[in-house]
């Protein structure tokens, strides 16, 4: 028995569209009512639960006479619009069997990159926990664009459990377990356990799902694992018909284990949910300050500036050699920083006024990387 499974008190779960519909898209209310009657036991054992759920797109198939996932963003927002109400009624409908309510959260990237948002974020999921009420997750598909997409629910969930502070993340799939390569090809084999990157060489993930209906594959569930084991969240993957058996501790599935300490929530978020809109190029000076002394970053500091960002976007902060050492939330737009490059905030202040006596990136908004 797994005792970080047993024993976890607040557990994210996610489920892929593969394993909630039929191929030609539209829910599968078998595979639907199976998931929750796993999940309601869950809750009315009283363990937390929050679902990360694909399957607004393809549930939006069918009913749009749609023959397959469509490629272009706009029908895919038209059959995320269509499915997704299909999606959470469904769900609320089989958790009411139970005797639960579930409360439907969508989220873009802004939701957990801006400073506001975030926190809005985190209070409705953590009041919906509070109020013992199930929060269903998705990516908000209908308003989404390619800019800013989380790219897929296995990424998704496992931000998500770091924004909850989870104690367990559960990715289900139409796979049993993490394989060495292909599970139909003779001599893949089965991986149990995974403790860290050395365990995960030479392990061939595929690309997409076998249904045709999803955008992951085994390469974003072990992604997803890494993101979460590095918040310390333990990881189950396994198939959606074997969610019982995980949840009760069952050594099924690959169990992939969490590193010792987890960083700060938001700033772990601002790593891993965010692409930066620009690049902020630093000198040595700077790059010893942000890097070895952990301080603000100063225009004083900043050669060049690359992109088009405002205020508050995420922006990567880069050496003389062009390489990533940081990513931050910068408090300029792009077209404000190049009249301000090599001078000192005193110097600004003086000559702008005091609103230009501030950094360009806050330390409590930059995460080395």
């Amino acid at each position: 028995m797994r005792e970080a499974v047993t024993s976890a008190r607040r557990i994210v779960v996610k489920i892929g569209s593969s394993s909630l519909t039929t191929a030609t898209g539209g829910l599968d209310d078998a595979r639907v009512d199976a998931l929750v009657d796993t999940l309601g036991a869950l809750r009315t054992a009283g363990r937390e639960v929050v679902l990360v759920s694909s399957g607004a797109i393809a549930a939006g198939l069918a009913p749009l006479r749609l023959p397959r996932r469509p490629r272009d963003l706009a029908t895919q927002q038209a059959a995320a619009s269509v499915g997704q109400g299909l999606l959470i009624g469904r769900y609320a409908t089989a958790f009411a069997r139970h005797g639960h309510t579930v409360g439907q959260v969508l989220l873009t990237v802004d939701d957990v990159t801006r400073r506001a948002h975030y926190r809005n974020a985190y209070r409705t999921l953590r009041k919906l926990l509070d109020l013992r009420a199930v929060p269903i997750v998705n990516e908000n598909d209908t308003v989404a664009t390619d800019e800013i997409r989380f790219g897929d629910n296995d990424r998704l969930a496992a931000l998500v459990a770091a924004l909850v502070d989870a104690d367990l993340l559960v990715l289900l799939s139409d796979v049993d377990a993490l394989w060495t390569g292909d599970p139909a090809r003779p001599g893949s084999t089965r991986i149990t356990e995974v403790h860290g990157e050395g365990d995960l060489a030479g392990v061939d993930v595929g690309g997409a799902g076998r249904a045709g209906v999803g955008t992951g594959g085994m390469v974003t569930k072990v992604e997803a694992a890494r993101i979460a084991t590095g918040f310390g969240i333990p990881v189950v993957l396994t198939a959606a018909p074997l969610a019982g058996a995980a949840l009760a501790g069952e050594a099924v599935g690959t169990y992939f284990h969490p590193s010792a300490r987890r960083p700060a929530a938001r700033l772990f978020w601002l790593a891993h949910a965010t692409a930066p809109r620009g690049r902020l190029h630093l000198d040595p000076g700077a790059v010893q300050a942000v890097v070895g002394r952990r301080k603000s970053l100063l225009p004083a500091g900043i050669t060049a500036v690359d992109g088009a960002f405002t205020a508050g976007d995420p922006v990567d902060l880069v050496d003389t050699a062009g390489a990533p050492v940081a990513r931050g939330l910068v408090n300029y737009d792009a077209v404000e920083l190049p009249g301000l490059l090599g001078r000192s905030t005193s110097e600004l202040a003086a000559a702008l006024g005091p609103a230009y006596e501030r950094e360009v990136v806050h330390r409590d908004d930059l995460v080395l990387l």
